[in-house]
């Protein structure tokens, strides 16, 4: 099954089971940070991925620029642990790692989350790749993909468990798009992919297409 299949299939049962004023609540939400151009605004292919250091899921220091330096990479942007629609996504890059190893590249996930909760995904999902966290979504902000939840939808979050600033180490609700990146060792941008939708995602394998033409283009 694809990932979009998936996808649709989570998007169904949250529909059944999401009161329908709150669904209405999200949805009036996403239409509105649809409405503020936000994804024309990130920072867009050809562009230089940002080579910042974050930390992994144990607290060990990753440079990016390093990663990207050596192979090709794959960067790709997910809410959190709590996110039922990033899990699906996670377990399917998880699904493609050996492809995108053998194709020479990397991956790495990024995730706004103190490394506990960047801890959790890779535990729970048996994640083989980097899951690194975004303190301060401060790579997520150079990208231009961060945005912040409006206060009716933040209560709900909050009533449900999902208390970002307590999970994200942050004074406020902010989180970012659902992203994916493919850098070349030159340090560019070869794809770059930014769902305002929360519950929309790339299939992963067309970032391993554009990893592959990446490599190419390297050897």
């Amino acid at each position: 099954m694809s990932l979009k299949d998936e996808l649709e299939n989570m998007k169904n049962l949250a529909g059944k089971r999401i009161p329908a004023d709150v669904l209405d609540l999200m949805e009036q939400a996403t239409k509105d940070l649809a409405a503020t151009g936000i994804a024309a605004r990130a920072v867009a292919k050809g562009k230089v991925f940002p080579g910042l250091t974050l930390k992994n899921a144990v607290g060990k220091p990753v440079n990016l620029g390093q990663l990207y330096t050596q192979s090709p990479l794959i960067v790709t942007f997910y809410r959190g642990a709590w996110c039922p629609y990033c899990n699906l996504e996670l377990r399917a890059y998880q699904a493609l790692l050996p492809e995108i190893k053998a194709a020479g590249g990397q991956l790495v996930a990024v995730t706004p989350e103190l490394p506990d909760g960047a801890l959790s995904s890779v535990e729970r999902h048996g994640l083989e790749f980097e899951v690194l966290s975004d303190e301060g979504l401060a790579l997520a902000g150079v990208l231009g993909i961060t945005f912040e939840l409006p206060a009716k939808l933040a209560a709900v979050y909050g009533k449900i468990g999902n208390d970002l600033p307590k999970l994200n180490g942050t004074e406020d609700w902010v989180l970012p798009l659902p992203a994916t990146y493919v850098v070349g060792t030159d340090g560019r941008i070869a794809l770059a992919n930014v769902e305002v939708d929360y519950r929309d995602r790339m299939e992963p394998r067309v970032a391993l297409d554009a990893l592959k033409e990446t490599v190419a283009q390297v050897a």
